[in-house]
């Protein structure tokens, strides 16, 4: 594919991506501040969650599979399908429900939503390993890194706009919204996009889903450690903990966690600029990851140990959730780089699936660990295991390949690309 159409594609898929964002961060904070409007505590609203997590871990095995065989268009087309599905299912969800049958109706389409959320983001960003010439790293690091980038700070957008309009529009006029501009953006999907985008030139077998590299199957172990740290803490911890203890409004914790998540989606797209300063234009790595998870493992730490000196908790829990952020930011960053430069080039949909489904893990363990946590050892207990967390992706990290092949990233600009 020549240039001007791989840029056009690029755009599009991150369009797409960009826009079912937005509909699956501000659904989390629907589903989350309604829920605890409606009286449900910190285990119960985890567990909500647990379904939208655990069908993550099997859809991107088998979607990676898929992928390859039909097509990366097919899966970004069923993702976004799929959400508008769990939308519009949400909207007959009735205030006079009891518990245990809004929870197991709000699972169902959760379920559905955390299909579609990893159907996406695997074929967004699969997409970019096919669209990107070989040996180009130094365009695959930028790529990557613009599309997590942007993606996690619309994301914070999204957690906004669900706080925002909960108080406004109300629950289902949300739904219905969301679900419209979704539908719109299937539509152009399906017209633009290119056939056969990612397919694989070889018959891909189902003995590739499991059989991985050493440094594939060590980075996709590290990247669930790692997204266990940040979900142990943030998905149940930091919100209710901010309603409860710190008594702030719905539209204060979605702007909060919106302003946090806009600053570490920006962080993450520049990444490669700030770290090809450090790293004199090359492109990251072994080194690079140990480094940046260390750091984070000893930034969860040191938040629970300043909590017993008595400094007060929300200048801290800023001051922290900042710091966090923007380590975790490059962290995830540099993982992201990875996985597509490990990535066999015809098999990119397996491998990407594969490591998305160790991701997919460690949200579910996180997820789970922030409700049971956070209701039985409060904030700290949280913050304990999501240094514990960090630590074993440390690990795991020293693992990894101690050499790779890369471009540097100064390359890009002498060629005039």
């Amino acid at each position: 594919m020549s240039a001007t159409p791989a840029i056009r594609a690029y755009a599009l898929v991150t369009a797409v991506y960009w826009v079912f964002t937005l509909t699956d961060g501000a659904l989390r904070m629907l589903v989350l501040l309604h829920f605890h409007e409606r009286g449900f505590h910190a285990v119960a609203l985890a567990l909500l969650f647990v379904l939208y997590e655990s069908c993550g871990v099997v859809t991107n095995l088998f979607g990676g599979w898929l992928a390859a065989r039909l097509g990366l268009h097919v899966t970004l087309w069923a993702g976004t399908a799929l959400q508008i599905i769990a939308l519009l299912i949400l909207v007959f969800l009735q205030p006079d429900w009891g518990i245990v049958l809004a929870s197991s109706y709000v699972m169902v389409a959760q379920a559905l939503s955390g299909i579609a959320k990893d159907l996406t983001k695997m074929s967004a960003k699969s997409a970019i390993k096919t669209l990107v010439p070989a040996a180009q790293d130094s365009r695959l690091f930028r790529w990557v890194a613009l599309l997590t980038g942007s993606k996690n700070a619309l994301k914070g957008v999204g957690f906004f706009l669900g706080g925002l309009l909960l108080s406004t529009l109300g629950f289902q006029a949300t739904l219905l919204t969301m679900a419209g501009v979704l539908a719109v953006m299937l539509v152009i999907s399906i017209v633009s996009l290119p056939r056969r985008l990612g397919v694989a030139k070889r018959k891909t077998s189902w003995k590739t889903l499991f059989a991985k590299t050493p440094a594939i199957n060590r980075l996709s172990a590290a990247r669930f450690f790692l997204f266990a740290a940040r979900d142990t803490w943030f998905v149940v911890g930091v919100p209710i903990f901010l309603a409860e203890t710190l008594g702030w409004n719905f539209t204060a914790v979605g702007g909060f966690l919106a302003a946090w998540v806009i600053g570490y989606g920006i962080i993450q797209a520049a990444t490669p600029l700030g770290l090809g300063v450090l790293l004199r234009g090359a492109a990251p790595g072994r080194g690079t990851a140990i480094a940046l998870v260390i750091a984070l493992a000893a930034v969860m730490a040191a938040i629970p140990i300043a909590r017993q000196f008595a400094v007060p908790a929300a200048p801290l829990l800023i001051l922290g959730l900042g710091i966090f952020g923007v380590v975790f930011a490059l962290n995830s960053a540099v993982h992201s780089y990875l996985i597509l430069a490990y990535a066999d080039h015809d098999e990119v949909a397996t491998d990407v699936g594969f490591y998305y489904m160790a991701n997919a893990g460690g949200r579910l363990l996180g997820t789970l660990l922030s409700g049971v946590l956070f209701f039985y050892a409060g904030l700290d207990g949280c913050l304990w295991a999501a240094a514990v967390c960090a630590a074993c992706a440390g690990l795991l990290t020293l693992g990894l390949p101690r050499s790779l092949q890369t471009t540097p990233l100064t390359a890009l600009a002498d060629s005039g690309e």
